[in-house]
C-alpha cells in the first residue's frame, strides 16, 4: 500500500484580469466544491480575490496538475456560462472564456501546508 501526501498551491486568474469574482466569487467556490466530487483531488481550502482564486489541493499521484487544471477550468467556465450567458457575453464578446490561459502551481510539503492554508484564507 502506498502512502502519498501531494499538495499544491494553485491560482487561476480571470481572463484579462476582469474583476468578475466580485460578482461570481461565492458561486465559483460552490462550483469548485461540486466539481471535485468523485475526482482524484480534493480542495482543502480556497479563497477568491476580485480577479483571481487561490486553492490548496491534495491530489493522487496518478493525476497530473494539468489534468486537474483542465478539469476545473473547463467545468467552471461551462457552469458559469450556463448560469449567466447574457452578462458574460458582454464581458467577453465572442469567446466563451472566464479564466486566463495560464495558471500558477507550486508543490507544497507537509511542513508549509498550514502556512499556505493561512495565506489562502487571508486573501480577498
Amino acid at each position: 500500500m502506498h502512502k502519498t501526501c501531494l499538495k499544491m498551491h494553485l491560482i487561476f486568474v480571470c481572463k484579462y484580469r476582469k474583476r468578475l469574482l466580485i460578482r461570481y466569487g461565492e458561486a465559483v467556490k460552490e462550483m469548485f466544491l461540486s466539481i471535485q466530487e468523485g475526482r482524484d483531488f480534493q480542495i482543502l481550502v480556497m479563497e477568491v480575490d476580485v480577479d483571481h482564486i487561490h486553492f490548496l489541493i491534495e491530489y493522487a499521484p496518478a493525476v497530473s496538475v494539468t489534468q486537474i487544471v483542465r478539469c476545473m477550468k473547463q467545468e467552471s467556465t461551462r457552469l458559469l456560462w450556463n448560469s449567466d450567458p447574457r452578462y458574460l457575453s458582454k464581458c467577453f464578446w465572442k469567446e466563451h472564456a472566464f479564466w486566463s490561459d495560464g495558471y500558477f502551481a507550486s508543490s507544497v510539503g507537509d511542513v508549509s501546508a498550514e502556512t499556505v492554508r493561512q495565506y489562502i484564507e487571508s486573501q480577498g
